[in-house]
C-alpha cells in the first residue's frame, strides 16, 4: 500500500512538473536601474527562468535568449523603461525568437562586461533574472574624487576673480564728463573715448596649504531593488537616506581639505561588501553608513549610532537591526560569483581592535551632536556585527537617523528643515572628530 502511494505521489509530481513546463513562466514585472557605475535589468517571474547570452559587436549589443517564455505585454514594457541618459543601454528590442524562447537584444552605448544571474524568491519578490551591465574598465574613484575637487576649486577661484575684477573696475572707472565744446569742433563730432584703466593685479590670495585630503565615505543604505524600510505613509528608507547623504556631501565638500565619496549617488543597489570595497579604494579616513530603519514596535523612536562589535551585540535591538541590515544582499540581489565576492568575504573577518576603538570615538562625537536636535534611542554608541562596518582599516559607524516605522518620526524625515538639522549635526560631529584626531599623512597630495 505504501509503495502504491509513493508511486502515485511520484507520478503526481512528474505530471505537475510537466504541466509547469507546458504552462511556462509568467512575467510579474520588469525593472531597469541605470547608474554611472552599472545598469541593472531585472525580470521578475512566477517561475524560475533559464537563459543563454552572448555579446556581439558592430554595433555593441548583448543578446539574451530566455527559455520557457511567450512574448507578453508585461515583457514588452522593458522597451519603454530604458532612459535616454542611461550610460550603458541605448535601447532594447524584444521578440519571439523561437517557440517558447524570447530574445532580448540590448543595444549598448559602450563596451560592457555583463554579469547575469538568477535569484530565488525573497521578501516581496518572486523569481528574478538579473542582468548587470558594467564598464569593461573600472574607473579610478580616488583620481576622480581629486579631479572633481580641483575642478570645483578652479571654478570657485574664477568666480572670485571675475567678481573682484568687476568690483575694481567699478570703483576705479572715472565718471563720464561732458567735454566743453570747442569753437572749432563740429556739432556732430564725437567726444574722445574714455580710457578705462586696466584692473589692478589681483592680490595674492592666501590659501592654506593642504598636504592631506581627508576622504569621508558616505553610505546611503539600500537602493534599487532593495527599498529598505517603508514608513506608515509609504516613505522609503532608500530615498530619505540618499537625500541626507547628498546634502551632507555638499557640506563636507565645502570644507577645505575634505572630500566626500558616496557609495551610491542615485537609486541603485550596492552589495554590502562592495560598499566596503569602495571606501577602501578611495583610502577613506571615515565610513558613515546612513539608515532610517523600521522596528517591530511602531512606537520605537530616536536616533542611534552603531560601531562594530568584536563579540556580541550590546543589546537585543542592536542584534536585531544588524541581522536585518546584513540581509540586505538577499533582497537587493547579489551575484555570488562576482569576482570581488571571495575577497570581501575574507576581508570582512579582518576587523581590528584599533578600528573599533576609533569608530567608538567618532560615534560619540556624532551621537552627541544628533542628541542636540532630537531624541536618542540610546544615550551611548551601541555595537553589533554590521557587515558594512567591517573595513579593517577605516573607522566606521552606522547612523540610524530615526525609526521610519514610527509615524511621528516618518513625518520628521519627510521635513526638509529637520533633514537640514540632521545634516548640520552629522557635519559638526565629523568635523569635531577630525579636529581631535587628524588622520595620518599618506601619499594623497593635492
Amino acid at each position: 500500500m505504501k509503495r502504491r502511494d509513493a508511486l502515485a505521489a511520484g507520478s503526481l509530481v512528474l505530471l505537475l512538473g510537466r504541466a509547469e513546463i507546458a504552462r511556462g513562466a509568467s512575467i510579474v514585472a520588469v525593472r531597469v536601474w541605470p547608474a554611472d557605475e552599472y545598469t541593472r535589468v531585472t525580470i521578475e517571474s512566477d517561475a524560475a527562468l533559464t537563459e543563454r547570452h552572448f555579446l556581439a559587436a558592430g554595433p555593441d549589443r548583448l543578446v539574451i535568449d530566455i527559455d520557457g517564455l511567450e512574448l507578453s505585454p508585461a515583457l514588452r514594457e522593458i522597451v519603454g523603461k530604458v532612459r535616454s541618459d542611461d550610460p550603458f543601454i541605448a535601447g532594447v528590442r524584444v521578440g519571439q525568437n523561437q517557440p517558447r524562447v524570447v530574445r532580448l537584444v540590448i543595444d549598448l552605448k559602450q563596451p560592457t562586461a555583463p554579469q547575469l544571474f538568477t535569484l530565488m524568491p525573497v521578501a516581496a519578490y518572486q523569481h528574478r533574472m538579473v542582468f548587470d551591465l558594467y564598464p569593461v574598465k573600472e574607473p579610478d574613484p580616488l583620481l576622480a574624487l581629486i579631479e572633481d575637487k580641483e575642478q570645483a576649486e578652479q571654478q570657485a577661484a574664477k568666480a572670485v576673480r571675475d567678481a573682484l575684477g568687476e568690483f575694481i573696475g567699478r570703483i576705479e572707472r572715472p565718471p563720464l564728463a561732458r567735454a566743453p565744446a570747442s569753437p572749432s569742433a563740429s556739432p556732430s563730432a564725437s567726444p574722445p573715448p574714455v580710457q578705462t584703466p586696466a584692473p589692478a593685479p589681483l592680490p595674492h590670495i592666501a590659501k592654506e596649504k593642504i598636504d592631506r585630503l581627508i576622504v569621508v565615505a558616505l553610505d546611503p543604505g539600500h537602493g534599487g531593488e532593495d527599498p529598505g524600510a517603508i514608513g506608515p505613509s509609504g516613505l522609503r528608507e532608500k530615498d530619505v537616506v540618499l537625500a541626507v547623504a547628498l546634502a551632507l556631501r555638499e557640506r563636507l565638500n565645502a570644507r577645505p581639505g575634505m572630500r566626500a565619496m558616496l557609495t551610491r549617488d542615485a537609486d541603485f543597489f550596492v552589495p554590502l561588501g562592495e560598499r566596503v570595497r569602495k571606501a577602501r579604494r578611495v583610502q577613506a579616513d571615515l565610513f558613515v553608513s546612513i539608515h532610517a530603519d523600521a522596528f517591530v514596535n511602531p512606537q520605537a523612536r530616536g536616533a542611534s549610532v552603531f560601531a562594530l562589535s568584536a563579540g556580541g551585540a550590546s543589546s537585543t535591538a542592536a542584534r536585531w537591526l544588524a541581522d536585518k541590515e546584513n540581509a540586505a544582499d538577499l533582497v537587493g540581489g547579489i551575484n555570488v560569483k562576482n569576482r570581488h565576492a571571495d575577497v570581501m568575504r575574507t576581508l570582512l573577518d579582518m576587523s581590528t581592535t584599533a578600528q573599533i576603538k576609533d569608530s567608538l570615538k567618532i560615534g560619540r562625537e556624532v551621537l552627541g551632536r544628533i542628541g542636540k536636535i532630537g531624541r536618542l534611542h540610546k544615550p551611548q554608541v551601541e555595537q553589533a556585527g554590521f557587515a558594512v562596518l567591517k573595513a579593517p582599516d577605516i573607522p566606521s559607524i552606522l547612523v540610524e537617523t530615526a525609526f521610519i516605522s514610527n509615524p511621528d518620526e516618518e513625518r520628521k524625515l519627510r521635513d526638509a528643515d529637520y533633514r537640514e538639522k540632521l545634516v548640520d549635526a552629522l557635519e559638526d560631529g565629523i568635523a569635531r572628530y577630525f579636529a581631535r584626531n587628524p588622520p595620518l599623512a599618506r601619499n594623497r597630495q593635492l
